[in-house]
């Protein structure tokens, strides 16, 4: 006797477990930002700006603002779970996102009033990681289904033969 699985409506793709992840992750980074301890010199943590010395897990320089765009990213990778293709947006243009902000960040002076997320050398190396990562996710998790698909009159040329 053999079994298989049924299909059901709330099955999740791949690129919608990777989007459900990363919103999760995001989510709980922002959260931890918060958290005295987690986030060590939390008494200095300041709204905006490079001179917020509060550093997530001791490494990663952090502000109420950069928090709040975790906190806010992470909501929107959950959302955004709900359908492969809206999945497959949020990694792909979020990874855009995340490899734009590691360019800012080589480029500006980190203590100068144009770092106002603040980002370090930490942040910077970490976005470049999560802005390749985020994009492969994308692109490889939905290879095989954007291959599979075709467009109306491109199909086997072969079939009427």
């Amino acid at each position: 006797m053999t079994s298989h699985t049924a299909r059901t409506g709330t099955e999740r793709t791949n690129v919608q477990k990777a989007a459900l992840a990363v919103g999760a992750v995001f989510l709980l980074v922002g959260i931890l930002g918060f958290v005295p301890g987690i986030t060590s010199n939390y008494d200095q943590l300041s709204f905006a700006g490079h001179d917020s010395d509060a550093m997530l897990m001791g490494v990663f320089q952090v502000s109420i603002l950069h928090n709040v765009v975790h906190l806010l990213f992470g909501i929107g990778g959950i959302a955004l779970a709900r359908t492969p293709g809206t999945a497959k947006n949020y990694l792909l243009w979020g990874g855009v996102v995340y490899l734009v902000l590691w360019i800012y960040g080589l480029l500006i002076d980190h203590d100068t009033e144009a770092n106002f997320v603040p980002v370090n050398d930490a942040d910077n190396w970490l976005h470049l990681v999560l802005g390749l990562g985020m994009v492969a996710l994308a692109l490889l998790l939905t290879r095989t289904a954007d291959a599979g698909t075709r467009r109306p009159g491109h199909g086997n040329l072969n079939k009427n033969l």
